[in-house]
């Protein structure tokens, strides 16, 4: 059989329904193996959040496993698991997101789980509580003993002055140490509600029959009221941005970042193609220049995450011992102006392009990738049929498309820098 010049993927045969309640629900059957992947998407990330309140979104990611009207605390886990699946959940920016992989005849199990806990989550005093020393110490262990978080965080300030992209998603510490039971019940009335919901199931099922069971669990739980507009304007950037940080280390850092488009734009695919080319892999561009050549680093990493409203573009380079942060961000700027002035090199473009296709691929190979993509799709870009399209933006990608977006996205006046101070904050100047 001829191969296709190029993979699509088929949503053809998907179900999509709309319940009177406002739940999305979009199921399609692919009966490759006998399994299913159930993910719920909420519309509701740090992004909805406000000062004062930081962290909320993912400290209710916690309250989620901690019982309802009719599985109690730890349940959920525990009947999923003695049916063979498994769960787990994330929160970003932009959303949160629910999901389950199972064995097929356990379907029946996770549409109750899960519409137990949409209907009537416990929110119990003690509950949260313990939830929130969790959080507590996981913002310690990821943020406040992490030079990466750190230097996010404050790269994220600098870039941000006013959209709510400008807090972490884990929170301010003192933020997540006030939150309150009442507030906790005002996010779950407002934000977890059918209405701010959408279903995904992708899997050895039947979508009519699917569509049914999910009316019947979901379709009496109140539609909740529409959550407030985010505040999402942003002044433009007028110069350069910079700050330092101190924190014990073997060697310094360096991060640059930008604002960059927001997912839906028609140059997101090809800032991508511009990142990976920069940093994915042994023969990426900043390896070859900071790791390879010079040794001024041990390691480079460039990521840009799609977003509602515009990201960030980092740059993040961890420096050899003895070696000072100026020479690692003159060799970084170098090579983002030459590929502002020149576009991409013809193999190294083709190489970017094929990682990328390959990272998708990947990800389309699997029931859950299939059924988060589509979650995905729909809430940063709209349309849950846009799963899938970047692999033929990518492939449309050319030089001078990647001269564009760098010469656009990152230009010297748009730049934030941290640089990270290898010493104990307090302590004076090395000599």
């Amino acid at each position: 059989m001829a191969r296709k010049a190029e993979y699509q993927l088929q949503l053809d045969g998907v179900a999509a329904e709309t319940l009177p309640n406002g739940l999305r629900v979009r199921v399609l059957p692919e009966r490759s193996a006998p399994t299913v992947a159930y993910y719920t998407f909420f519309q509701v990330g740090s992004r909805n959040e406000r000062p004062g309140l930081t962290g909320i979104s993912h400290l209710f990611e916690h309250m989620m496993f901690n019982g309802a009207a009719r599985y109690g605390p730890k349940e959920f886990d525990r009947v999923l698991e003695s049916r063979g699946g498994h769960s787990n959940a994330y929160t970003s920016n932009d959303v949160t997101a629910y999901y389950e992989e199972f064995a097929a005849e356990a379907l029946p199990t996770v549409i109750d789980l899960e519409s137990d806990r949409m209907r009537s989550l416990s929110l119990a005093p003690e509950v949260l509580e313990q939830e929130r020393q969790v959080v507590m110490e996981e913002r310690r262990l990821r943020t406040e003993n992490s030079i990466f978080g750190l230097m996010e965080e404050q790269a994220e300030g600098l870039v941000f002055q006013a959209h709510p992209y400008r807090w972490p998603i884990i929170g301010w510490m003192d933020d997540i140490a006030r939150i309150r039971r009442e507030d906790c019940l005002d996010w779950f009335r407002v934000h977890y509600a059918p209405g701010n919901a959408a279903i995904y199931v992708v899997g050895d099922v039947e979508g009519p029959a699917t569509l049914e069971a999910i009316r019947a669990a979901y379709g009496d739980i109140p539609a909740g009221p529409p959550p407030p507009p985010v505040a999402a304007g942003e002044p433009p950037q007028r110069g350069e941005r910079r700050a330092v940080v101190q924190y014990p280390a073997q060697g310094g850092a360096v991060l640059l970042a930008y604002r960059a488009p927001p997912g839906s734009s028609p140059e997101a695919a090809a800032l991508d193609v511009v990142q990976a080319a920069l940093s994915m892999g042994e023969s990426s561009r900043l390896r070859r220049r900071l790791v390879q050549e010079t040794e001024v680093a041990v390691s480079v990493q460039v990521s840009y995450g799609w977003r509602i409203d515009p990201g960030v573009f980092f740059v993040f380079v961890e420096l050899s011992p003895g070696e000072g942060p100026e020479r690692a961000e003159r060799l970084v700027l170098a090579e983002l102006a030459r590929v502002a002035r020149q576009g991409l090199p013809a193999e190294d473009l083709a190489r970017a392009r094929r990682l990328l296709r390959s990272a998708s691929l990947h990800e389309l190979a699997t029931h859950s990738g299939v059924a988060h993509a589509m979650g995905q799709a729909e809430a940063l870009l709209g349309d849950w049929r846009k799963a899938g399209s970047a692999l033929a933006q990518y492939a449309a990608v050319r030089s001078a498309d990647a001269r564009r977006v760098a010469a656009r996205w990152l230009a010297p006046a748009a730049r934030s820098v941290v640089v990270l101070d290898p010493r104990p904050a307090g302590r004076g100047k090395a000599r």
